[in-house]
């Protein structure tokens, strides 16, 4: 492949590819078995047959997931120099799999990583896959808010002294929230101890198109990061991509992704992740400057409701919490009386409004390149009229959202140790053996091989009781918790 034809975005090479494919009229003896929808009218006619009819199978013509060669070789190329990576993986298991292989691609058995808790479990489920072992920055907490803030350079620095043996540094950035850390100080402290730097940028796509954004972890110089084109980008769902820097090796990182990834890699999300990285690299300083003049819109016109607290860039104390994605709405409701997911549940039931996700005390509307502003006037009224209807006393209400964790032993040790089933409410002093979350956002309130407290069993009844949805534990019901024997 030319160099010209690698840094000409206006291509989107699979989609081109599919297109040709489609005019062939090829008949097929290959899986999948629907043949391009024939053999499934119901999923035809729910799909259509533009979708269905171009859910193929690697064929020469079409390139190979696994080793690629031709039009998906193209598609990363662009993807990277779209990115600024030295190379960018499709991913097709969700931004779930892109941090398992960044975690796996560096950590194996008795390795440490340094990572903040307050991470999504995929990382931790990297950990119960590899047996490395965790070393937990516990982040500060905004008390007011109720949520956990970003790793500070103070305690990244402790962590790398207090383990010189450690591998990597894994950083969120940025939160659910918005939260960023400093990332270009933590990625240099890692790199000067030898550490690599990898960074769960899921909620973070627009960083590498947007104006006045926080960094990216490539322009940071992290070695890499996990980006979630499917939230902020545009693809569809379970896309993602994975970049890594020029101090790592493609190819094996290529194996490590291999070792879990399909063999059957979806043309729909691959062309989806195509097409939108097309798009933002065409497009997205202009796109993502009207989300975020719709973001800080939305903020003013919470804010001069009452009660509510859309909080934004005056947050920024330099250090937990360097910066701030502007793209972002959260909205602390506990001085209304009501928790998150209190008004979560409410905007749905009742305004047909569907919003990213409600926790103890906040709620965030995940605003991106697909909405208008007339959807936001409707949220700022739905919030003034609930504010209206339903603002009750404040008592009562827990504040916290992040819990330290007592650690006993490592996540895999845990999960593969012998356990026994018994009552939540009996539990308290045990360890934990499995997850438990709300999800969103699927930050873990217990991981394997973290005691049980009475702290964490109150945080655990309170978001049952609001309304929470609560996963992880082989229970669904979540009346007992499998704990080591």
């Amino acid at each position: 492949m030319n160099e010209k034809m690698s840094m000409d975005h206006t291509k989107a090479p699979i989609y081109e590819a599919l297109q040709r494919f489609r005019q062939m009229r090829v008949v097929p003896f290959d899986v999948p078995g629907h043949k391009h929808g024939r053999g499934n009218p119901e999923l035809t006619e729910f799909l259509g047959k533009q979708c269905v009819g171009i859910d193929v199978n690697s064929m020469k013509p079409l390139d190979n997931l696994c080793h690629p060669v031709s039009v998906i070789h193209e598609a990363e190329v662009l993807a990277a120099d779209a990115f600024g990576a030295s190379h960018a993986f499709l991913m097709v298991g969700g931004t779930t799999s892109s941090v398992q292989s960044m975690v796996l691609s560096t950590c194996k058995y008795g390795d440490k990583i340094i990572l903040p808790r307050n991470v999504h479990r995929s990382v931790i489920n990297a950990l119960v896959l590899c047996g490395a072992v965790p070393v937990y920055v516990n982040p500060e907490v905004d008390h007011r808010l109720g949520i956990s803030l970003g790793m500070q350079r103070e305690q990244v620095a402790r962590a790398i002294a207090a383990h010189p043996d450690a591998v990597a540094v894994l950083v969120n950035n940025p939160t659910y929230y918005g939260i960023c850390s400093d990332l270009r100080a933590i990625v240099k402290m890692a790199h000067d101890a030898g550490m690599k730097c990898l960074v769960d940028e899921a909620h973070g796509t627009h960083f590498y198109f947007g104006n006045n954004m926080p960094v990216s972890a490539m322009a940071a110089g992290a070695d890499m990061a996990a980006v979630s084109m499917h939230k902020s980008g545009g693809s569809l769902t379970q896309s993602s991509l994975l970049l890594i820097g020029s101090g790592v090796s493609e190819g094996h990182v290529r194996q490590i992704i291999n070792l879990t990834q399909t063999t059957s890699g979806s043309y729909l999300l691959m062309s989806s992740l195509d097409i939108s990285r097309r798009n933002l690299a065409l497009r997205g300083k202009e796109i993502f400057a009207k989300v975020v003049e719709m973001a800080d819109y939305a903020r003013e016109e919470i804010n001069a409701v009452g009660g509510y607290y859309a909080f934004g860039k005056e947050l920024i104390n330099g250090n937990s919490i360097f910066d701030f994605d502007p793209t972002k709405l959260s909205v602390h409701t506990r001085d209304i009386g009501l928790a998150g997911i209190e008004v979560y549940d409410i905007l749905r039931d009742e305004y047909d409004i569907q919003i990213e996700f409600g926790d103890i005390g906040n709620i965030l509307a995940y605003l991106s390149i697909g909405d208008r502003p007339q959807e936001l006037e409707r949220l700022v009224s739905a919030l003034a009229e609930i504010r209206r209807r339903y603002q009750r006393d404040t008592s009562g209400l827990l504040s916290q959202e992040y819990i330290d964790p007592e650690v006993v032993m490592s996540p895999q040790e845990a999960f593969y140790g012998k356990k026994i089933s018994m009552s939540l409410k009996d539990s308290e002093g045990r360890v934990c053996s499995e997850f438990v979350m709300c999800y969103p956002p699927g930050i873990p309130i217990l991981s394997p091989g973290e005691r049980i407290t009475s702290e964490i069993l109150d945080y655990i009844r309170y978001a049952k009781i609001k309304g929470c949805s609560m996963t992880g534990p082989e229970d669904p019901e979540i009346e007992n918790i499998n704990v080591l024997i």
